[in-house]
């Protein structure tokens, strides 16, 4: 049986817990994490930004879609 993955964060300490299968692999960075420091906010991803700004545009192209128009009244 091979070892397990350890956390890969090197923060003050070196993190020696196990890293979670499929929610401790971050997507960003590509680092295998526990559940301590799986976000990316936890373990200072260097790719945090770009998620950010990622989000930032999804939610902008969502709303702008969602935008109502009032309709104009027409005055006689």
């Amino acid at each position: 049986m091979p070892a397990k993955k350890r956390c890969q964060f090197h923060g003050e300490q070196q993190c020696n817990q196990a890293a979670l299968r499929i929610i401790g692999n971050c997507p960003h960075c590509r680092s295998d994490f526990c559940g301590i420091h799986r976000l990316p906010e936890h373990h200072a991803c260097n790719h945090l930004e770009d998620c950010r700004q990622q989000a930032f545009n999804r939610n902008k192209i969502k709303l702008e879609s969602e935008r109502t128009v009032a309709s104009k009244l027409a005055t006689a």
